[in-house]
């Protein structure tokens, strides 16, 4: 569909080469030309219309009904090898959807490490997409038996990481977590693999995000807003030694 003569100009291309190179290349494909009629405004308006309606639904005006309903299910899965480590997660909604993510860690640790990170990333990205309910698969018996409370975090490093599920698992109103055999959990553990081995070699296709520190290792900071308070005098005297 077009107003322009394409059907004209390139049945009789001799008066541009250019042209003719043209109708070369097009004349393999069966193509037919057909003149464009014009749009109605008032089809355009109402198209118009309805496209904004669609824009500016809010999914809380959605009827309960029309929301999909259980908890999404959460396949978490870490790697450590002598190439690196890295985290695969697979994400299925409640109605079948899947979503797939995969993780490359910039620093070291150990598989019992990478197993929390791979929890630890699942929680955040299920709880900024608005997920409310979880259901967590992982095939890694240290983690989910620590979560439970059945196995006690003796380490250190494993106290922290478990205090961080347990700050993160206060974020959903249904929160489980299930220990599957690992070929239950093939998908999130190939993505794993794939994150911690070299990945240089790979299209561009494949997106390996690289996260550059431990979520142990965060420390949450209170922005402030520039304006006059009590720490006003500390901050001008430990920019510019003006005393209070």
């Amino acid at each position: 569909m077009t107003d322009q003569p394409l059907r004209q100009i390139l049945t009789k291309p001799e008066v541009s080469g250019r042209m003719t190179k043209w109708a070369v290349e097009l004349a393999e494909h069966d193509i037919g030309y057909q003149p464009r009629t014009a749009i109605k405004a008032q089809a355009l308006a109402d198209f118009l219309a309805e496209g904004a309606n669609f824009s500016l639904t809010d999914p809380s005006s959605v009827p309960e009904k029309a929301r999909p309903v259980g908890p999404w299910v959460l396949f978490v899965d870490g790697a450590s090898s002598k190439e690196g480590s890295g985290v695969g997660l697979l994400l299925i909604s409640p109605t079948g959807e899947e979503l797939t993510y995969a993780l490359r860690f910039d620093f070291p640790a150990s598989n019992n490490e990478a197993e929390y990170e791979a929890l630890l990333t699942g929680l955040r990205i299920t709880h900024q997409m608005g997920i409310t309910a979880i259901r967590v698969r992982s095939d890694s018996q240290l983690v989910v038996c620590q979560v439970r409370g059945e196995y006690e975090a003796k380490e250190d490093v494993m106290k922290k990481y478990l205090a961080k599920v347990q700050e993160a698992m206060k974020l959903f109103d249904v929160f489980e977590i299930e220990q599957v055999p690992r070929s239950q959990n093939k998908r999130a553990d190939a993505l794993s693999k794939l994150a911690s081995s070299s990945f240089a070699h790979l299209s561009k296709e494949v997106l390996v995000e690289v996260v550059k520190h431990k979520s142990i290792n965060w420390v949450l900071v209170l922005a402030t807003d520039g304006s006059a308070s009590w720490m006003t005098p500390i901050v001008d005297f430990l920019g510019s030694g003006i005393l209070p």
